[in-house]
């Protein structure tokens, strides 16, 4: 019992979980990126057979199955986004959740099936779902805006890790490159 005892106190129980948090988040993250890569090359074959088919259209119901696989996988890569940018910064970028969360109803609404203008329901919590995540991703991202935070991020690449900056204490997550002035 008195070898489990350092690790009941809080600093070295924290620690430990810290570390277990970030090994799952890359390894979810490897996950995704495989099975992104996948799907991604299944795409590509099974357009590129379709488009030597003779007699394929790509009209209609076909075309609306591949803006949604499209979507999908962009889905994908913003998930992806979202766990990478969660490794670099150790906290949840919100505006990129709420990212990925429009899209994600936007793609429903393209591929709603035929019909489903008889589902005032489904149709008006499609509506809510799109003006609630728009109204939330434009009030996360006004004090930024507000504090004068440039909205110009470069893009880094996963290979430049930085130390995790301290918290300031307001929920709301901003690039550390362009601290506000």
């Amino acid at each position: 019992m008195r070898s489990l005892l350092p690790w009941l106190k809080d600093a070295a129980y924290l620690r430990l979980a810290d570390r277990a948090e970030q090994q799952l988040a890359k390894l979810l993250g490897l996950l995704l990126l495989v099975v992104t890569i996948v799907a991604s090359l299944q795409l590509v074959v099974f357009v590129f057979t379709e488009m030597v088919t003779p007699g394929v259209t790509w009209y209609g119901e076909r075309l609306v199955r591949l803006l949604g696989d499209l979507l999908t996988l962009l889905i994908a890569i913003e998930v992806l986004q979202n766990i990478n940018s969660y490794l670099r910064h150790h906290s949840i970028q919100i505006e990129l959740v709420l990212l990925t969360a429009i899209t994600a109803v936007a793609r429903k609404v393209i591929v709603l099936p035929a019909g489903a203008e008889n589902k005032p329901l489904l149709l008006a919590g499609l509506g809510v779902a799109v003006l609630f995540l728009a109204l939330a991703f434009v009030l996360v991202r006004s004090p930024a805006r507000l504090r004068g935070a440039d909205e110009r991020v470069p893009a880094r690449s996963s290979q430049e890790v930085r130390p995790s900056p301290p918290a300031d204490g307001d929920g709301l997550t901003e690039s550390r490159e362009h601290p506000p002035g």
